[in-house]
Order: C-alpha cells, then structure tokens, then sequence
C-alpha cells in the first residue's frame, strides 16, 4: 500500500518504485526505465530484486539536494 502522507520532509532512507513515481509525479515504469538509463540508479533486495531508490537521489533529481558520491 502506498503512503499517501508522503512528504519530502519525511522521506524514508529507501523508497519503493511507487513512492518514487508518486513523489516525481511519473508512472512506475518511468522510474524503471531511468534506473536502467542510469538516470536513478535501483539497488536490488532480496531474492526477488526488487528495487529500491536512495532518498538522496530523488532529491537530487527534484533539484533538492547535492548528489553525493
């Protein structure tokens, strides 16, 4: 279920592909397609490879925050 309170003061460290499609107002599979562009790098979780974002990142990409390496 998505949070529908999502705020970017109270961003979780790791967002899901909906958090993230929610929080950038794209569709999920817009998401997907920038993860494999390298525009929003995913890091894989468990044995399903789920993906999951970097708070950090998606700042980065609303012009929020400084990307970090």
């Amino acid at each position: 279920m998505i949070n529908q309170t999502l705020s970017i003061d109270n961003l979780p460290d790791l967002l899901t592909v909906r958090e993230v499609a929610q929080i950038l107002r794209v569709s999920p599979l817009t998401i997907k397609r920038w993860g494999k562009r390298g525009k929003l790098p995913a890091i894989r979780i468990n044995s399903r490879g789920d993906r999951r974002y970097k708070k950090e990142a998606v700042l980065w990409l609303l012009g929020i925050q400084q990307k970090q390496e």
